[in-house]
């Protein structure tokens, strides 16, 4: 991994109380100081300044995606943290079809044909079961960052326990169960599909799809539906790029 240093012109001015971030981006690291006051947004700004990366294109990450209006002191970052980017440019963009988009778009419109997932037979022996005791608690109609510590108390489609950690440094999402631990990278799986559970619409049922059947899904049942957005967003990379 190549490093770049950007010495002290790398924001604040004088009097401003600066952290050391070490920026990775493309398989290249910047090592920078920046006011621990500033916010995701300026932060964005820096990093297009550093790698030419827009910021409408940048998925930013720190415990997270890192929110824009939010500051670094408020985010707890502290010195030495690092901050991984996730992003291409624009002529990066306009150069490649985006296939994945596709499948997302065709495993859509396949869903909106069958019933509810959740009266399916093969789900309701899971959910039959009922929530978990030790699931997470859920906050319905909220939207929160990814936790800092696994989502655990999940059903998988067996009915087993199953964690989810997501490791952004390594790109990776680890599947955990009693017997193993499964190490996914992100840029390998192709959609993330979820549906909230009848009578429990603060749960939501996910299925990662490994490959490029239903048959490679990989169910999870009780997910808390204030993150639900944010596992999309980490796995897939969405980003609004007009």
């Amino acid at each position: 991994m190549a490093s770049v240093s950007n010495g002290e012109d790398a924001g604040g001015g004088a009097g401003q109380e600066l952290v050391d971030l070490k920026i990775i981006w493309n398989k290249t690291k910047h090592d920078v100081k920046f006011p621990l006051d500033s916010t995701g947004s300026e932060l964005k700004q820096k990093i297009h300044s550093i790698t030419g990366l827009p910021p409408a294109m940048q998925k930013v990450m720190y415990k997270g995606l890192v929110p824009e209006d939010k500051t670094l002191r408020e985010m707890k970052v502290t010195s030495g943290a690092k901050i991984m980017v996730v992003g291409s440019t624009i002529n990066d963009v306009l150069a490649v079809n985006t296939p994945k988009d596709a499948a997302q778009q065709d495993a859509k419109a396949e869903e909106n044909k069958k019933e509810p997932l959740c009266r399916q037979k093969q789900h309701r022996k899971v959910l039959d079961k009922g929530k978990p005791e030790d699931v997470m608690p859920s906050v319905k109609g909220a939207q929160e960052r990814l936790p800092t510590v696994p989502l655990s108390g999940m059903y998988n489609k067996s009915g087993g326990k199953v964690r989810l950690t997501f490791k952004l440094e390594q790109d990776q999402l680890w599947i955990g169960t009693k017997e193993r631990t499964e190490k996914l990278p992100m840029g390998s799986i192709k959609n993330v599909v979820s549906e909230p559970i009848e009578g429990h619409e603060d749960y939501h049922m996910m299925a990662f799809q490994l490959g490029p059947t239903e048959a490679s899904y990989y169910w999870v049942y009780w997910v808390p539906t204030q993150y639900v957005d944010a596992i999309k967003d980490t796995v897939l990379g969405k980003w609004q790029y007009f």
